[in-house]
């Protein structure tokens, strides 16, 4: 079939998925099976598609990591310890379904039991990833351990796969690391005079493209390994947010030949069909052993719930660990079937609940509180916003210009708030006030009670509008008093903010920090000649 008819129908089913509150990707899972169910299959266009963009978004994971964060318990710890127990849990049920001789589990013994659970326990880091990014979650606490977890997930799944594979790395694998390290500096150095356009995507195409895939692959390593720790090699670069940010664009196109290669990966029975459904049905035990776990390592519980609905699902590699069986001789290709039933399934039912993850804590704030640990994490402390009276949300470009203009204008009753450490550490050592705070969080406003009627006005500058749009509804939902002013970059986004209760919006701009507190000050004095005429009357 001709690529432009695929992409038409990707193009439909991405947006009818977005229509209905789904994201795109749930679309293009569905082309797959529909183009599948049309005769068409897998061809090496999509396989390179496909493998270009799992290669770029690890890459761009790595750009955004920060090794520190592997090494916090709840990450690596809860990793391993829940992969530990769904393997030995779903192992065991699979090898009871197997010795009842139903269906295709009939002939599985002990170990290929443990190797289905294997694969059924990964959680997806291409969904994760774009959830997160599109409630712009990714730099939050939440967000930050379920990647991590990800990552030592993918990490394992790596080891499995160099385990299984008919030939053991090169010999000049052992070289990797010196090599990493001696050419680091030259990379710095050369992604200095990229400048800031076209040059700086083709670096970043051929850091994780050329040196990284293709290099682990001669040397007999995975591709997408080097791509992921090429990625972490030069994140301490100052372009690396840009960088990571100017291949979203190609990470975004070429994911959508990963999902349709899981849609064309096979055509389901009825048979296939009801054993992914036993899979489904199990998963929310992924889900609530992920909660109790981060619990257990004194995350609260709105912190543990956000990340493991971000886990709420099956892993594409899960598919690929299938894949090895498969190709081995260890399950039949309808076990690949299965698996990709249950992993689009997934998907499908983890977008909506990840869309309204927040109300569902709302609701369920009371019943989840009691399993929180008496000690919280250091990163979910309560938050001392001290004599606050403007708070600024989101220290970017906008929202620094915002509190510099504020702060030359009423002194220290400025605070400005921030969920990524390192943004807050460069404030702090500039000399900004600057707190860890997460605006979206319905405990955010809770935890500063006793200040929250000093706090008279509310400048909203995070990059993200879903994320501006949550915390004007916290505040106005807690009847603050204040003066709520917001960026956005379209004209829709500035309706529903309104509508929303912000008094005023406006586009971002060069000067979208310093204009958005200079119209929230006149504003507020406008709002204060209003009410001393009221009181006059």
């Amino acid at each position: 079939m001709d690529p432009g008819i695929w992409i038409i129908v990707a193009f439909i089913l991405g947006l009818a998925a977005r229509q209905v509150g789904l994201p795109p990707l749930v679309g293009f899972l569905v082309t797959g099976f529909v183009l599948n169910a049309m005769g068409v299959r897998e061809g090496a266009v999509v396989a390179e598609i496909s493998d270009m963009g799992v290669t770029l978004l690890l890459f761009s994971i790595g750009l955004k990591l920060r090794l520190g964060s592997l090494i916090r318990p709840e990450v690596w710890a809860g990793a391993l310890i829940h992969m530990f127990i769904t393997v030995i849990v779903f192992g065991l049920g699979i090898f009871a379904l197997a010795k009842a001789g139903l269906f295709l589990f009939s002939g599985l013994d002990f170990k290929l039991s443990l190797m289905l659970a294997f694969a059924l326990s990964f959680s997806s880091t291409v969904f994760a990833v774009k959830v997160l990014e599109e409630k712009a979650e990714m730099s939050s606490l939440h967000g930050r351990v379920a990647i991590g977890i990800l990552i030592i997930q993918d990490i394992l799944a790596v080891i499995f796969l160099t385990a299984s594979a008919d030939k053991l790395p090169s010999i000049w694998a052992l070289l990797v690391p010196v090599v990493l390290l001696a050419i680091r500096p030259l990379l710095m150095k050369i992604m200095d005079r990229c400048g800031h356009g076209e040059l700086l995507v083709l670096f970043g195409l051929c850091v994780a493209l050329g040196i990284g895939a293709a290099g682990f692959e001669f040397v007999g390593l995975k591709p997408h390994l080097g791509a992921l720790i090429l990625g972490v090699l030069i994140a301490n670069h100052p372009k690396a947010s840009e960088l990571a940010q100017s291949l979203l664009s190609f990470k975004e196109i070429f994911l959508i030949g990963f999902f349709l290669k899981i849609g064309l990966s096979g055509t389901p029975s009825s048979e296939a069909f009801g054993i992914a459904a036993l899979f489904v049905l199990v998963a929310p035990f992924k889900v609530a052993l992920f909660f109790l776990l981060l619990t257990r390592f004194k995350l609260r519980a709105r912190s543990s719930l956000l990340a493991s609905f971000s886990l709420a699902n099956y892993s594409e590699f899960g598919l690929i660990v299938g894949a090895i069986g498969e190709a081995n001789g260890w399950i039949s290709s309808e076990w690949l079937v299965i698996i990709a039933i249950a992993l689009s399934a997934t998907f499908v039912l983890a977008s909506p609940l990840n869309a309204a993850a927040h109300n569902i804590y709302n609701r369920l704030a009371d019943r989840l509180s009691p399993y929180e640990t008496k000690t919280r994490h250091p990163d979910d402390q309560p938050i001392d916003p001290g004599n606050a009276e403007i708070a600024v949300f989101g220290m970017g470009r906008v929202g620094t210009g915002a509190y510099d203009f504020m702060r030359t204008k009423f002194g220290d009753v400025v605070i400005g708030v921030d969920y990524d450490p390192l943004t807050i550490k460069k404030h702090q050592e500039a000399g900004r006030n600057v707190i860890y705070g997460d605006p979206t969080d319905l405990d955010f406003w809770a935890r500063m009670r006793r200040d929250k009627s000093k706090i008279r006005m509310l400048l909203l500058a995070m990059s993200k509008n879903a994320a501006n749009l949550a915390a004007a509804k916290q505040f106005v939902k807690k009847k603050s008093p204040g003066i709520i002013a917001a960026t956005a970059q379209f004209d829709d986004e500035i309706a529903a903010l309104r509508e929303a209760g912000v008094h005023a919006a406006y586009k971002f701009d060069a000067g979208a920090g310093s204009g958005l507190a200079e119209n929230a000050v006149e504003m507020m004095e406008t709002q204060k000649t209003e009410q001393f005429e009221e009181k006059k009357k």
